[in-house]
């Protein structure tokens, strides 16, 4: 089972960059936990916090991919040497304005800003797979489950990181956590210039449309889009309950628990050599993620107090989730040129963080006005959407389906 982990971290340089993207990468899960439970502790508005999530994803999904496309052209360490900096320095006059009684907009601006200066290292880490490993593609297919499992045990353990440092010291320093992460791991990612995939400058003939253009692309981010509303306002409606039932402090480890069940899946998944396309795979894991979204939402409403059994629940719902987002990775960066790899890949991530806006608005007002049970019915019609909107591109589907892995 371990074999293909082995051969795969005997590519030149690949667990040093990894480790790297790793560190750069874990406050994507503190982030939204901490400053959920920062504006909270600010404002008292599970409402307001929905409000700034909304708006900083919708600036996230649409800076990344022109920063991604940016790394194409120009090369990752010099986007990055533009774009960690002023994350970091923009996320600290966040923390500073909230704290000191700052006017709505200018803390929401700050938020704003730190978020356009986000450059994502999920995308970039798998691009240096793809370089580094080349043409093998059993190999970068267990790259993609492996840098699942990380995602995974970065959204196990920030959350935890996350709501440790918000409950024994304020909510602010996990926000320094993260800006200490980005400032580590930025510099040891950049400063690996051998693994660094070669920049692809603009020809004057090619087509420089962006991406999102492409019918499958489209395809393809829609239901991503719909998976990330069900993300996000899943991990509202989470800590929404642990509040609820007095246990405010265990709302990490309920996400941590979610994300395990789909570091599991991402582990055994690594070891398979695929016989069935990345379209049927992705296929599957989204059905089988809305049909394990149902027990969520019954728990919720008929055993709330259950805190064992919701445990149960949202693992076994984690673990259709790294399938998922693998198999769509996977279809979406064959779908492309080598010179737009990372930005298909950053559309694929952004339309996860588009899909995280509106939800948690939604959510909190219904957790502050009706309470957080009927709250839990949110994350369930995400998924119940999402499995819907394949079907406008059924017959675009039908066509990828039928690609056989080499």
């Amino acid at each position: 089972m371990l074999a293909p982990y082995k051969k795969l971290f005997q590519v030149p340089g690949g667990w040093r960059f990894s480790l790297s993207a790793f560190i750069l990468r874990l406050p994507i899960s503190m982030l939204y936990l901490a400053i959920v439970l920062f504006v909270v502790a600010e404002t008292d508005s599970y409402s307001m916090a929905g409000a700034l999530s909304m708006a900083a994803s919708v600036v996230l999904s649409i800076a990344s991919p022109l920063w991604s496309r940016a790394a194409d052209q120009f090369g990752q360490s010099r986007i990055l040497s533009i774009t960690a900096p002023l994350h970091i320095f923009f996320m600290g006059a966040f923390v500073f304005l909230l704290k000191n009684g700052a006017s709505t907009i200018l803390w929401f601006t700050s938020a704003l800003l730190f978020e356009a200066f986000v450059i994502g290292s999920g995308q970039m880490v798998r691009r240096r797979w793809i370089h580094a490993i080349g043409h093998n593609r059993a190999l970068t297919d267990t790259a993609y489950s492996f840098e699942a499992f990380v995602d995974e045990v970065i959204f196990t353990s920030g959350p935890v990181i996350a709501t440790l440092l918000a409950v024994s010291f304020a909510p602010e320093y996990a926000i320094f956590a993260a800006m200490l992460f980005v400032a580590s791991g930025g510099i040891l990612f950049a400063s690996q210039k051998s693994t660094e995939p070669p920049p692809h400058p603009k020809e004057p003939s090619a087509d420089h449309s962006l991406l999102i253009r492409l019918p499958f692309i489209r395809a393809l981010f829609i239901p991503l889009m719909l998976c990330g509303s069900f993300f996000s306002s899943a991990g509202l409606v989470i800590v929404g309950y642990s509040e609820e039932y007095g246990i405010r402090e265990w709302s990490g480890f309920f996400i941590a628990i979610w994300s395990l069940g789909s570091g599991i899946s991402a582990l055994i998944i690594g070891t398979i050599k695929w016989k069935r396309s990345e379209a049927t795979r992705f296929l599957e894991s989204l059905f089988l993620l809305f049909v394990l979204t149902i027990p969520i939402y019954l728990v919720a409403i008929l055993r709330p107090e259950n805190l064992i059994l919701m445990g149960v629940v949202l693992l076994f719902n984690g673990l259709a989730i790294a399938p998922l987002l693998t198999a769509g990775f996977a279809a979406a960066e064959r779908s492309v040129a080598e010179n737009r790899k990372t930005e298909v890949l950053a559309w694929a991530i952004s339309a996860l963080n588009l899909g995280g806006a509106l939800p948690p608005a939604i959510t909190g007002y219904i957790i502050d006005n009706q309470g957080v049970s009927v709250a839990f019915i949110i994350p369930l019609l995400c998924m119940a959407c999402s499995a819907l909107s394949v079907l406008p591109y059924w017959k675009l589907w039908r066509l990828k389906v039928r690609e056989i892995p080499l």
